[in-house]
């Protein structure tokens, strides 16, 4: 059985050099095999990888737990037709009934019949061969993963501004370096951690810290001023502290003028939005509003982050387009130390976006739709690039569109059985199809109901690479020998295309994919022609783009002009408005969701974990001591939380550190208090991005409902 532990000894020379399987900052460590037996590990300290010199959370430390094969997949499971259970099965078997599941959708329903769905944990090797053999192999225009839920507010917004999406322009090392911080609906002390000190070191260096969040999170108790505006106003917010800094003459002119464009417009969007109106539709204290602008606008040097909070509403685009103009009103982006960053969530949800596994994107994060790339993409994959699909559905709507024009799913890495919107519905959706295949580590709840599961290699077991939230380009390299019956998804997909006409084009080796992917990128904006293993295992990792072997990469974006035709960045307009779903008499409370630090996701690997669930045994309702009060509730009893989508029940937690207007749910967990029954699937328009973090709901006694 695998262990977990980390001790503070010194590697060893026989130490395995990787990175953590869960979040995006992919914190370097060992590891280090144990004297228990073969096929057992342990984490050691990695002190010397930049990111997080050593430190590492529970997830981290605990990570090899789930290498054991009692809690794993380690054999394909085929569904009985006479009984309905899943049954251990061969591996000629079990991909014989996919490529036949998928064939028949196919041939009967045709190509967009078939729907591909994929995770933002995957590696870039595979995201790569998934977008590839959706597109050439299937024919499908029908794929999207599960990192549209993580950033694509902040990838569209970003994409708006400054011409390129890459999570953060600037190395984390430059965060404790600036001069003031703005982060906006991130609780880093839970979700990342080995971050929390990069801005524990801002403070100490003078820096100013301003946190915005509904919750007085762990996090927000580290800031030197704290905004707790109601949830979905954070447009709001933004719009009114740019316009004190017009109003104040505080915003830099002489950058705007040189720098970029569209700023009358912005300016008057802002001007509309006055600081009385904004201190009633957020909440926030007018006198916290004005220092908190006058404290950014007055560092030397300032950073703005965001994360899910803005970022999963449906204008969250707009939402983080408004922090954008507030950066570059002030002057700070496009310089040393300055900038809008989004901190992206999932180990590999920069690169995952980046290489094919989004409904409108190829390799080299290129446009579907733009002639000159699907022409190269086309050339390195040796076909017509007229008979590429085009764009297909986002995330939400590929999964809501299954049992209906989408009749078959290949699902890999992903679990929205708990982690998608409007939960049971999808679970619904799922059960509608005519086939569900899902290749995965565990048997998470989207993989009991498939008709085949196909077991597959995890972190410490597989060679490849990820892209963490600073663009960094990083290796992880096999320690470990996986179960006999456990396949690499590689493999998974070179068997599938073999038996569905490919027998070329879709290798298992990660070395010649990761290869092919280079010269698919070269030229695009995500250009990694110029990052090899060998380089990346003596750099500490490559940020893109790099265009050649002889490129120093790029840590440091747009510090001579922004990625858009004319070098500039560009002001958008934007106003406030309402959430999807506001509170009323029937649902008058706000509901909004997180994580905790001891689970991850979705939980299907973290819930496997005894040590981590110890900590974190199962879902609550946070709500306000008043709240209480008014219907009831006793710290510790159930509370039944009622939206226009569904019931969760799970304890209640009173606390002084949220809004009375407002409960937060953790979304880590199935059954009775899976969150995700109650979110709201309202799409921003540009991203596709559902309502997560903001609708209405009831909250009462759980006896009561």
């Amino acid at each position: 059985m695998s262990t977990a532990t980390a001790p503070a000894a010194a590697a060893t020379p026989t130490d395995s050099a990787t990175h953590c399987p869960y979040c995006a900052l992919q914190c370097g460590m060992n590891l280090r095999r144990t004297p228990e037996g073969a096929g057992t590990v342990e984490v050691v300290e990695r002190p010397d990888f930049p990111v997080n010199r050593g430190a590492l959370c529970g997830k981290g430390r605990t990570a090899p737990a789930v290498l054991s094969s009692a809690v794993r997949l380690t054999e394909p499971l085929v569904r009985n037709a006479a009984t309905g259970k899943l049954e251990p099965a061969g591996w000629d078997e079990a991909l014989r009934l996919v490529a036949d599941g998928l064939r028949r959708t196919r041939a009967v329903h045709g190509p967009d019949a078939v729907g591909v769905f994929g995770g933002g944990g995957l590696t870039n090797e595979k995201a790569y061969a998934l977008g590839k053999f959706a597109r050439v192999v299937l024919g499908t225009s029908q794929i999207d993963y599960n990192g549209r839920f993580c950033m694509a507010s902040a990838a569209a917004a970003h994409q708006r501004a400054f011409g390129l999406d890459r999570g953060l322009p600037f190395p984390l090392e430059d965060i404790p370096r600036t001069g003031c911080v703005i982060l906006v609906g991130s609780n880093l002390a839970e979700t990342m951690p080995p971050a929390l000190r990069y801005l524990t070191e801002l403070r100490e260096n003078g820096g100013r810290l301003i946190v915005v969040d509904p919750r007085r999170t762990r996090t927000a108790e580290q800031a030197d001023l704290h905004l707790a505006p109601r949830p979905g106003t954070d447009l709001a917010l933004a719009l009114g502290m740019l316009h004190v800094l017009i109003a104040e003459g505080r915003t830099d002119d002489a950058f705007i003028a040189a720098r970029t464009s569209g700023w009358q417009d912005a300016r008057a969007a802002a001007m509309a939005h006055w600081p009385e109106m904004v201190e009633r539709i957020t909440g926030v204290p007018l006198p916290q509003l004005r220092e908190a602008a006058r404290m950014f606008s007055d560092a030397p040097s300032g950073m703005v982050l965001t994360a899910r909070g803005p970022e999963q509403q449906s204008k969250g685009t707009d939402t983080v387009g408004a922090w954008i103009n507030l950066c570059l009103a002030a002057g700070k982006a496009g310089r040393p130390l300055s900038g809008y960053g989004c901190l992206t969530g999932q180990g590999n949800g920069q690169g995952g976006r980046e290489h094919g596994q989004k409904a409108d994107q190829l390799p080299g994060y290129r446009k579907l739709t733009d002639p000159a790339a699907r022409r190269h993409v086309a050339g390195v994959w040796g076909v017509d690039p007229d008979t590429l699909p085009g764009p297909g559905r986002s995330a939400y709507e590929l999964l809501d569109a299954l049992g209906g024009e989408v009749k078959s799913l290949l699902l890999m890495g992903s679990n929205p059985v708990i982690s998608a919107p409007r939960a049971a519905h999808i679970e619904g959706r799922l059960r509608s199809l005519d086939f569900l295949a899902v290749a995965d580590v565990v048997l998470s709840e989207t993989a009991a109901l498939a008709d085949v599961v196909l077991p597959v290699t995890q972190w410490a077991e597989e060679t490849g690479t990820t892209t963490n939230l600073e663009g960094r380009v990083l290796l992880r390299r096999a320690a470990l020998r996986a179960p006999a019956e456990v396949r690499s998804d590689l493999e998974v997909l070179h068997g599938l295309a073999g038996l569905l006409g490919h027998k070329e084009g879709f290798p298992a080796a990660p070395d010649e994919v990761f290869d092919e992917l280079r010269r698919a990128s070269a030229g695009g904006p995500a250009d990694y022609a110029g990052i090899s293993y060998d380089r990346i295992a003596a750099e500490d990792g490559v940020f893109w783009p790099c265009p050649d072997e002889q490129h120093p990469g790029t840590p440091r974006l747009f510090l001579d002009r922004f990625a858009t035709d004319d070098g500039l960045a560009r002001f958008v307009a934007v106003s406030h408005r309402p959430a999807a779903e506001e509170p009323d008499a029937d649902f008058p409370v706000f509901l909004t969701t997180g994580r905790v630090v001891s689970q991850y996701q979705s939980g299907a690997q973290t819930r496997r974990v005894p040590e981590l669930n110890t900590a974190a045994p199962g879902p609550f309702v946070e709500l306000h001591p008043r709240l209480a009060d008014r219907i009831g509730a006793v710290d510790g009893e159930p509370l039944a939380v009622t939206s226009r989508r569904g019931r969760a029940v799970a304890p209640a937690r009173i606390t002084e550190s949220i809004r009375p207007d407002t409960v937060f749910m953790p979304f880590h967990w199935p059954g009775e208090g899976r969150a995700n029954t109650l979110t709201n699937p309202a799409l921003d328009p540009t991203s596709r991005m559902p309502e997560f973090k903001v609708c209405a709901v009831r909250v009462e006694r759980a006896q009561a409902a």
